[in-house]
Formats: C-alpha cells, structure tokens, sequence
C-alpha cells in the first residue's frame, strides 16, 4: 500500500461502545442457548409447566381432587399466584441470576477464551454489557413462557382466566424485572470477587431470606426486599417471611421498589463494567 492510498483509507476507527456491546450479544446468545446451561435452564423452567399440567390432569380426571385448604377450595389464580411465590420469585429467578450472572465473565476465564476477548479493539466493559444482554434474552425468552404455560394450566381450575389476565401481565413485567437486577447484581460479584458462585448462594438463599426476617434496615440491601412489592398475588399465608412481614407492615410501594431496583441494575452492571476494565486476568496454566 503507497503512502497516498493510506493517506486515502484514513485511520481505522474502533468500533462504538454500543456497536461493540451488540456483537458479543450476538456472539454470546447462540453459545448460552447452547451450552451445558442451557439443560440447566431447561429443567429449572419445565419443572413448574410439568407440575402445573400434572395437576390439571388429575383435576380433569377426578373434579373432586381440587386442591383444599382449610377444607375450603383454592382457586386457580390463588395457586397460581402460590406458584409465582415459591417457585419463581424465591427460587427460579435468584437461581437463574446466580448461575449467569457470576458466570459471565468467570466461565471466559475458566475456558481461557478471556485473552480473545479482550485482546478485540473493543471496550472490555462492552464484552460484559453485551454478554450480560444475551443472558437477559436467553432468560427472559424461556421464563416467561414457562409463566405462560403454567397460567393457562392452573388458573382454569376452578377460576376464570379472563378476570385474572392482567395479573398475568404484571407477572411477566416482574419477573423480567427480576432478572434483570440479579443478573446485573451477580455479575457484578462475578468480575470483582473470587468464587462467585458461593458467594452468590449465600447472598440469594441465605442473606436475603434472613434479613427480611427481622425489622430494621438491612432488608434494603436485598433484591427480594424491592421485588416482592411487585408481586401482584398475595404472599402464602404459611410463610413465615409473610407472617413477619404482615406484623411489621413494611413493604414498599410499586414506584419506589422499581426505582430501586433499576438503580441496583444501572449501578451494578456499571460497577462490573469498571472491574473488568481494571482487573488483570491471569491464566493458570
């Protein structure tokens, strides 16, 4: 190439934050739909679909196996806002965020596939936004059918599904929601701290379910604290956590836990886009 024709081409420009984001999104939701997670995935959503069928079938063949409490009949909606409680806000989406949120970063290194990564002329932190985007999508895309199906096989028992729709909706927003803020959490844990994935254990199944046991403020330092108040089913009434919650009235209201939440989301994933920009990764041979 003469001097005049690089004089012509110009110098080469590094791609923008946003265009380099959307590239190892693209690059990265084939490899989440199709990695060893992905099973993982599979099970944890169609668990709750095969539960909810399991109990359509048994009430279409025998009416009278409506579940009871009490002795008195619990509608459609009530269990499936039962199931909304138990199983997805207290296990799927705190799972689902700890298993890919910490592993956004960490499985690069485990795989030592980071050095590629990083040695691109793109931000570093643009590798983690769009790797932290193509966990939301694969997430998202599975959950919330999974949501769909278990409402249109439950509610039906004994309820109408039209009065309880909206509901619906709100469940979907929330989860979504819910997601969001524990992926960005987590992968925040896992650019900055070591052994990411106990950590996030005990954060989501020991630290949150403990302290929103006691009155005080450290509840506002939990995801669920916020989540919860977005749930528009009532909580179980033989959780303990509800019992407490009931006696000491505290929950927030919708504006301020989403605003809360979108600020955990903003400034956790900006927190993890700074680690990985100043860490040095070294590999283990």
């Amino acid at each position: 190439m003469t001097p005049s024709t690089e004089l012509r081409a110009g110098p080469r420009t590094q791609p923008s934050f946003v265009s380099s984001a959307l590239r190892i999104f693209d690059l990265s939701l084939g490899q989440m739909l199709w990695s060893r997670r992905s099973v993982f995935l599979a099970l944890l959503v169609g668990g709750p679909v095969l539960l909810a069928s399991s109990l359509r079938g048994i009430v279409m063949l025998d009416p009278d196996a409506v579940p009871r409490v009490n002795g008195a009949l619990v509608g459609g909606s009530a269990l499936f806002g039962m199931m909304i409680w138990l199983l997805y806000i207290r296990f799927i989406i705190p799972v689902l965020g700890v298993f890919y949120g910490t592993a956004l970063i960490a499985d690069e290194v485990e795989d030592k596939t980071v050095t590629y990564l990083f040695t691109r002329p793109i931000p570093r932190s643009a590798v983690l936004v769009g790797k932290y985007l193509a966990y939301l999508a694969c997430t998202t895309l599975l959950v919330l059918p999974s949501v769909v199906l278990v409402y249109f096989a439950v509610v039906p028992i004994s309820g109408g599904v039209g009065e309880s729709f909206p509901s619906l909706l709100k469940d979907l927003g929330m989860l979504a929601v819910g997601l969001a803020a524990y992926g960005a959490l987590f992968a925040w844990v896992g650019a900055r701290l070591k052994r990411p994935l106990v950590i996030g254990l005990v954060f989501a199944f020991g630290w949150e379910p403990g302290v929103l046991l006691f009155p005080g403020y450290l509840k506002h330092l939990t995801v669920a604290y916020y989540l919860q108040a977005l749930v528009p089913h009532a909580m179980p009434d033989d959780s303990a956590v509800s019992i407490l919650l009931q006696v000491f009235h505290d929950v927030p209201d919708v504006a301020q836990s989403l605003a809360w939440l979108a600020a955990i989301t903003l400034v956790t994933l900006w927190a993890a886009g700074r680690a990985v920009e100043r860490r040095e990764y070294v590999l283990e041979q």
